[in-house]
């Protein structure tokens, strides 16, 4: 034995900060670039804003290891219907592909928008069923 003992304990931490995050995603992180050259993890957010410069919804997601990642894609109600969503996710499939991404992939709702999705090219390849109880979470890629 090297004589060095630690003592670790397990706790519920109530209210998480920025700082616990990133001291739990820091051996992974360095795990992960070990294994991997370069993660290049960049944002990618395209606001959705309205007359007043007041951004009103939107697409919040990244690129890393040669994928578009879809996080949020939110447009108001008023605006639904008229491409508005449409337009945000080939805008980011655009700039997920200049920067070199292979595809994208996201997660959905059965109530929100598979068949949306699906419209645009994406297909399920995962599925979580009773996620909530008596519907189920999507899955969907689209190769570019």
């Amino acid at each position: 034995m090297s004589g060095i003992t630690r003592s670790l304990h397990l706790r519920d931490i109530a209210k998480p900060t920025q700082a616990d995050r990133e001291a739990i995603a820091a051996p992974l992180r360095s795990y992960n670039e070990s294994k991997v050259p370069s993660l290049d993890i960049q944002s990618l957010v395209i606001a959705l804003q309205d007359e007043a410069g007041e951004t009103v919804g939107g697409l919040w997601g990244e690129t890393a290891l040669d994928w578009l990642h879809i996080d949020l894609l939110a447009v108001p109600e008023a605006m639904r219907g008229q491409d508005v969503g449409s337009a945000l996710v080939f805008r980011a499939e655009d700039i997920a592909r200049a920067r070199g991404c292979v595809g994208a992939w996201l997660d959905t709702f059965a109530f929100q928008a598979r068949g949306f999705y699906e419209r645009l090219g994406y297909s399920v390849f995962g599925e979580i069923a009773d996620h909530p109880l008596g519907s189920a979470r999507y899955f969907l890629r689209k190769r570019f």
